[in-house]
């Protein structure tokens, strides 16, 4: 008698482990409004660029890759060290075999509203100021770092 209890008893606390928590209309609205869903958060890619002159493929590698993923991601390019030097206006223009100039990859990403940003302290130290800029790259704020997405954010460093 005493097994079957125990049994009997143990199926109970299983069941009623399983159940979910009664819940009337509007906290389930509420809940629905807090969810994420895959249709309405897009991940954003977070792209650093630090070399600059010295090796053109792993300048324009990640700025191909933040025009690819655009399309369908948020994306924040944040370039500092020697690749500030080509952000600004008199400078030239940066080309390899295989891929558009670093200018054209700039333009293009500022057409579609993706945040290019400069290092404000390595800006300073090449010896420019950020009227320098090229038209739609900006100056660097942290806060733009984690508001520019609302899902999760990866980070391709070259």
């Amino acid at each position: 008698m005493n097994k079957i209890f125990f049994i009997g008893l143990v199926f109970l606390m299983i069941v009623s482990c399983n159940q979910k928590p009664a819940q009337d209309e509007h906290s389930s609205m509420m809940k629905m409004d807090t969810c994420c869903t895959t249709d309405s958060i897009r991940d954003g890619v977070f792209i650093h660029i630090s070399e600059g002159y010295n090796d053109p493929h792993k300048v324009l590698m990640p700025l191909k890759m933040a025009l690819m993923m655009a399309h369908d991601k948020d994306v924040l390019v944040y370039m500092d060290i020697k690749a500030v030097e080509l952000l600004v206006k008199n400078s030239k223009d940066l080309n390899y075999s295989d891929f558009e100039s670093a200018h054209t990859y700039i333009k293009k990403l500022a057409e579609m509203k993706v945040g290019v940003y400069a290092c404000p302290t390595c800006l300073k130290i090449a010896g420019y100021k950020p009227e320098d800029l090229l038209e739609g790259v900006q100056i660097a704020q942290k806060d733009k770092f984690f508001n520019f997405t609302k899902g999760r954010i990866i980070t391709l460093d070259y």
